[in-house]
């Protein structure tokens, strides 16, 4: 659906990147405030309630470059992408970038001072401005450095703290990093709900639809979307790989043993997000469609309910193997 902008941002664009921290036990509170201030010098976000979590101040990064858009047209953005990294449960790491986008009143390269005084946001210069179809544009872009490009900055930001010192590199199980691509636009028509899909080399990408928008609100649910797809990713690969039902219990077990120890306990859909007023029922709204499809708890509760059943047998046969030989 193609539509006009208003006044002010009209479209939202970002990229988060998840991974679990190189280290063999979650790290302290105290410790990952260290390891987010690498990429900032100001004052750390830190929550202990309902689960830690720290979140680095914004980076900001400036951009001159075109935009990809869904039909070819030449669009060209200026200004800031605000940048941050954050860490969850002292074990999972994440990077993300965004930019919200405004038409140009200018129509022309401004002073550099006039973008850093909006960080964050990049105005955007072009013929007509067609909305949907830069969203689209970016959704389905293959990596090309003459367009806007926020995988290279979460990408960054997640290795310089992957190489701090302060991470012994035994990471308790092996798990993929995973990269959430997307966009949120503003529309006065109908809403539709969240569209999440996993596109060609593994990207999830996510189109948002809000009346108003509120940056951080939808940059906090989308990171909050990105965090539970990889906690969902993971726990589904190491299920795999436990070789479940055709390998000794005990070799089975040892598989399973690093996800329930380090994963279960930081599946906590919107414990970050706002809670009240504007804020906090649109990221209820959006979490509420995003359960109806594609549920991805119904399909948490599901691996989890086989861990615990797996668990279950495998305690009761080692029982009826202590019986056995307590008889002889």
């Amino acid at each position: 659906m193609s539509q006009t902008p208003s006044a002010g941002t009209f479209l939202v664009l970002g990229e988060v990147h998840t991974a679990l921290l190189q280290s063999s036990a979650a790290l302290p509170v105290n410790a990952c405030e260290r390891l987010v201030r690498l990429v900032g010098g100001e004052r750390v976000r830190r929550y202990e309630r309902p689960i830690a979590h720290v979140c680095s101040p914004s980076v900001l990064t400036g951009v001159d470059c075109r935009l990809a858009a869904h039909d070819g047209a030449r669009v060209r953005a200026i200004g800031t992408v605000a940048s941050r990294v954050a860490i969850t449960g002292g074990h999972l790491l994440q990077a993300s970038s965004r930019v919200g986008l405004e038409a140009s009143a200018a129509r022309r390269r401004l002073p550099w001072s006039h973008y850093l005084a909006r960080p964050g946001r990049a105005e955007v210069i072009a013929k007509r401005l067609d909305a949907a179809g830069l969203a689209r544009g970016f959704i389905d872009a293959e990596h090309d450095e003459t367009v806007l490009d926020l995988a290279s900055v979460s990408t960054r930001l997640v290795d310089e703290v992957q190489k701090s010192p302060v991470l012994d590199r035994r990471a308790p199980l092996r798990a993929g990093r995973t990269k959430l691509r997307w966009a949120a636009l503003v529309t006065e028509g109908e809403l539709d709900g969240p569209s999440l899909m996993v596109a060609s080399g593994g990207v999830r990408t996510l189109v948002v639809q809000c009346r108003a928008v509120d940056v951080d609100t939808i940059s906090d649910f989308c990171d909050d979307v990105a965090l539970h797809d990889w906690l969902l990713t993971t726990l589904l690969h190491v299920i795999e790989s436990s070789r479940m039902g055709n390998d000794d219990h005990v070799k089975v077990m040892a598989r399973l043993r690093p996800a329930v120890e380090h994963l279960l306990h930081l599946w906590m859909p919107e414990a970050r997000l706002a809670t009240s007023g504007a804020a906090g029922e649109t990221a209820a709204q959006l979490w509420r469609s995003l359960e109806n499809r594609p549920g991805m708890s119904r399909q948490w509760r599901s691996c989890v309910d086989r861990i615990r059943d797996q668990l279950a047998l495998n305690t009761i046969a080692l029982f009826g193997e202590r019986l056995g030989e307590g008889s002889r």
